[in-house]
């Protein structure tokens, strides 16, 4: 079966341009192929920074036929007394088959002419051509280029194209203007160690002719030949490394022929933070920082290891180049750090007030205002003790100031570390300074969370006053748009307080936050709270998805509709996760189905009844000298022995106190319904049916203390 080889040469490439082509080919070719019934057994996408190609093996000659049906007139315009039409001959004639081939079928319209017609194949040389130009212009980038004198758009120039079916060149044109570029069999190799043209015999050479040509097109191949490069030249000088993913990504994607260059810098530049020189080693330079062994913190030794794409035998001058560079970085780090120690960091708070937080919002320095105000808040709120609650005002206060340092200026990236570092150094508790940094913190997912309680507190103060600023400005996210990242912040809220357990009632606070931005702005209180409930629900609800919560349960603890399951849910949230992770329990271990259908007939039938939802109590809205049946009275007093059990369950938590109370009184509903004492609970008699509504509804209510039974699926 054949093979296929397409190389797109171009100019440099952008690594980012080029990590999303490698995924978007990997992602859309073989959908493309498919859509033409066309389907290899492997396609393989390759990718360098001078190049973009795609190996497809096992590719059908050509499509398979098909059996095609078309409808042609309707049948009383292509035939009269039983002889064809015009209509009928030119449909037949047009698509090239005898009058016999037609046949009549009746449609919702009426009865039409209809063929079945046999659809060869077509060669899949054919097909390719008519791809290729739609894989290449179809890719999407970032400030894609034009060149030349043509309107084809691409992330460089291209400059060569191969295109091989098995050992044959597929003839193609990529016009761009005055500018066109044929197929060939002709690709290039490494600028400097091959800088020859290289032939590739046939499609399934391309990998081994271009290795001979210093050029490895598998990136991850790449990747694992520099981690692997990287971790031995680090032993060597006696350190180890780390391989953060993103920077291997992107030197993976500078590079065609890795190789590892080791430099030096002075030793005195170690005085500075150990996060500065790896700011500028990892971020600035695309460095691996080489850190000390067996040391209780990071530390560094005076060294880095880079990716050259150059010579390996010139590393040396490589070396000496890349130390002149991060040498003058370092230095420049090191004027910045000391010029901000001569002050302490709370004496940079004025300059706040000259950066914008939002134009409309105000100054930084206004939004720390608003922080401090909501930290305390949530102080207040927790009952916080007096010299935690003095903690958490001051790292609100000092929160955003080392933003206008020069150090900060010149390394955005270091924001909050070096507002520790210099807090640290001015004299402030250590706690307060760890808060600083962490108040930024989870940064994203899979970050960690704040590990004080002052920084917790701190970072969803900022956030609250961030969402709460921005919806009160009518700025609410919609699609993908988001550019305040404000479903990353209501996230955080929700983790940090799922992850240590804090018992903020959350209602309460956006209450409060949009009640004092609506006074200060001149805005609607009650529309910006409601926005921002709704919002935090759909968090809510998409992160109990995340914890692989059914999409029903999440439903029956959030409600469908049901400001009581919306009010309770923002009011507790660790309440919301606990009864969704405890329903998802019991439904795994089946508990679940052993209550689920007396609850649920139940729920049904109470919903025909006026009984109020929070109702527990049975003696306040049951009368027994109603009862005529020993059923009712047996369900009855299991109410009543089941009113302690939901209540300790609502007050600590423990939804399995409710479910056994549940568990005990299902046989005593089923005989309700179906035993020897049933009873018909639509009784003729209106006092008698309210009565026994009333017990079922307060069978309902008891279960809705844990969700709504009523919006979960039954198991099949």
């Amino acid at each position: 079966m054949p093979a296929f080889l397409l190389e797109v040469g171009t100019e440099e490439l952008p690594a980012s341009f080029l990590s999303d082509a490698l995924v978007q080919w990997q992602e859309r070719i073989p959908q493309s192929l498919e859509a033409n019934s066309l389907k290899g057994e492997s396609v393989q996408v390759y990718g360098t920074p001078r190049r973009l190609a795609v190996v497809i093996k096992g590719l059908p000659s050509q499509q398979a036929d098909r059996e095609e049906e078309i409808k042609g007139p309707p049948a009383q315009a292509a035939f009269k007394d039983g002889q064809p039409t015009a209509a009928a001959i030119g449909f037949a004639k047009k698509q090239g088959v005898e009058i016999d081939a037609l046949f009549l079928r009746p449609t919702d319209k009426g009865e039409f002419v209809f063929l079945q017609k046999r659809i060869p194949g077509r060669p899949v040389a054919e097909i390719l051509t008519e791809l290729i130009p739609q894989w290449i212009w179809g890719l999407e980038g970032k400030r894609l280029m034009r060149w030349g004198n043509g309107d084809a758009r691409f992330s460089r120039p291209i400059r060569w194209l191969v295109a091989l079916l098995d050992d044959t060149v597929l003839p193609l044109e990529l016009v761009n203007g005055s500018k066109t570029i044929q197929s060939d069999r002709i690709s290039q190799g490494h600028r400097v160690l091959h800088p020859d043209t290289v032939t590739i015999a046939q499609a399934t050479d391309y990998v081994t002719a271009l290795k001979s040509a210093y050029v490895n097109v598998d990136p991850e191949e790449r990747a694992n030949i520099i981690k692997e490069q990287v971790k031995a030249v680090a032993e060597n000088l006696g350190g180890y490394t780390v391989i953060y993913p993103d920077l291997l990504e992107e030197v993976t994607n500078l590079v065609e022929y890795p190789s590892t260059v080791v430099g030096k810098f002075e030793p005195e530049f170690l005085e500075l933070p150990t996060e500065v020189i790896t700011e500028v080693m990892v971020t600035h330079q695309r460095y691996f920082p080489v850190f000390k062994p067996d040391s209780s913190e990071q530390e560094l030794l005076p060294n880095f290891i880079t990716i050259s794409n150059a010579d390996p035998q010139k590393s040396d001058i490589v070396a000496v180049g890349n130390e002149r560079v991060i040498r003058a970085r370092l230095a420049d780090g090191r004027f910045f750090y000391e010029a901000d120690l001569t002050k302490p960091l709370e004496s940079f708070l004025p300059q706040l007030e000259k950066v914008t937080f939002q134009e409309e919002l105000g100054s930084v320095r206004t939004k720390v205002d608003r922080v401090v105000k909501i930290a305390e808040q949530i102080s207040t709120q927790l009952e916080l003790a007096q010299n935690q609650s003095q903690k958490i005002q001051r790292a609100a206060l000092l929160c955003k100031a080392d933003l206008v340092t020069q150090m900060v200026y010149e390394f955005p990236e270091l924001q909050g570390i070096m507002g520790e570092k210099y807090a640290l150094a001015s004299g402030e508790d250590g706690e307060v300074a760890k808060a600083i940094y962490q108040h930024y913190l989870p940064t994203g997912a899979g970050d960690n969370f704040p590990e004080t309680l002052t920084g917790q507190i701190v970072a969803l103060a900022d956030r609250l006053d961030t969402l709460v600023s921005i919806f009160g400005l009518g700025l609410i996210p919609s699609g993908s748009s988001d550019p305040f990242a404000l479903r990353r912040a209501a996230n955080a809220v929700v983790k940090i307080t799922w992850f240590y357990n804090l018992p903020i009632k959350l209602d309460d606070l956006l209450a409060q936050i949009s009640t004092d931005f609506a006074a200060k702005y001149h805005k609607d209180q009650a529309s910006l709270t409601a926005a921002l409930q709704e919002f935090f629900l759909q968090r809510i609800r998409t992160l109990l998805q995340e914890e692989k919560i059914d999409y029903d349960l999440v439903n029956a603890v959030l409600g469908e509709n049901d400001p009581e399951y919306t009010e309770r849910a923002l009011k507790d949230l660790l309440d919301v996760r606990d009864r969704a992770l405890y329903l998802q329990q019991i439904r795994n271990d089946s508990t679940l189905d052993n209550i689920y259908e007396t609850v649920n007939r139940s729920t049904r039938l109470a919903a025909q009844g006026d009984l109020d939802t929070k109702q527990l109590e049975p003696t306040t809205v049951v009368r027994q000298e109603l009862f005529q049946k020993p059923s009712e009275t047996a369900l009855y007093n299991a109410l009543i022995e089941s009113v302690p059990l939901s209540s300790a369950a609502q007050q600590t938590r423990n939804y399995q106190l409710l479910i056994a109370a549940l568990g005990k009184i299902a046989p005593t509903v089923s005989n309700f319904f179906d035993g020897p004492d049933s009873v018909l609970v639509m009784d003729s008699d209106p006092e008698v049916k309210r009565n026994r509504l009333h017990l079922l509804g307060l069978v309902r209510n008891h279960a809705r203390v844990l969700a709504d039974f009523g919006a979960i699926v039954k198991n099949l």
